[in-house]
């Protein structure tokens, strides 16, 4: 049993009992921005892009979420009942679907889930205000920074010479999408990085040889590692 479920086991629990499985093919959305929600998702396999989307058509991806996250529970006890944000499949996943109004009769009715509810809760916000305190505090590249730190605390493996190998793979365009910024802006800024030895990258697999400089230069804040994560 993994941290998440141990922590959670009620919630889990729920979704398990009374939700209804769902198989969603890769690059399919799970729910779009602005649709109903009526109903919250558990992920039990695969991983799932949760991003916000303009009009133009840019995406600003706020996380990758995995087996064991929630998805879709801002509207959880709350009078907007629409999704504000979009959640699609990157790759094969299996999810539970709980109506969300008997999830809120579930969680009224019993203070232990109500409290594993809040913390759940609580976690994402935490997460969320560090994100975007990097983003506004140090622009594009304190966005990029943040997003490489929380890959490696997420995906790193360790390597003997003391590099961490990011077991994910992504294109320049997905770390675009994580900093509301062009592709060609993360092109120049991992060409800095790689010209000064701090990064390199090897088919789309990022490898971070100097970790304490990407912290330094967002004057990093040393939060748990279960916050600074990219899920």
């Amino acid at each position: 049993m993994s941290e998440g479920t141990s922590l959670f086991e009620g919630i889990h629990s729920l979704f398990d009992q009374f939700g209804s499985i769902i198989k969603i093919e890769k690059d399919r959305p799970i729910f779009n921005e602005g649709e109903r929600s009526d109903e919250v998702f558990y992920i039990v396999s695969g991983y799932v892009r949760i991003s916000k989307d303009s009009e133009s058509g840019r995406i600003f991806t706020l996380k990758i979420v995995g087996p064991e996250s929630i998805i879709g529970e801002t509207s959880v006890f709350c009078e907007t009942i629409y999704h504000s944000v979009s959640a699609h499949a990157i790759e094969p996943t299996q999810i539970y679907a709980l109506p969300r109004t008997k999830l809120e009769k579930f969680l009224t009715s019993s203070s232990s889930l109500m409290m594993e509810w809040m913390k759940i809760v609580q976690t994402n916000n935490f997460k969320n205000e560090t994100r975007f305190k990097d983003l506004l505090l140090h622009g594009k590249k304190g966005a990029l920074f943040s997003t490489l730190i929380r890959l490696s605390n997420t995906y790193g493996i360790q390597q003997e010479d003391g590099s961490i190998l990011i077991d994910h793979h992504l294109t320049n365009q997905e770390l675009a999408n994580f900093c509301a910024t062009s592709r060609e802006v993360v092109n120049r800024m991992l060409s800095d990085l790689k010209k000064s030895d701090i990064v390199t990258m090897n088919k789309g697999i990022i490898t971070i040889h100097n970790l304490d400089y990407l912290r330094k230069e967002i004057e990093c804040d040393n939060c748990p590692l279960h916050i600074c994560r990219i899920d």
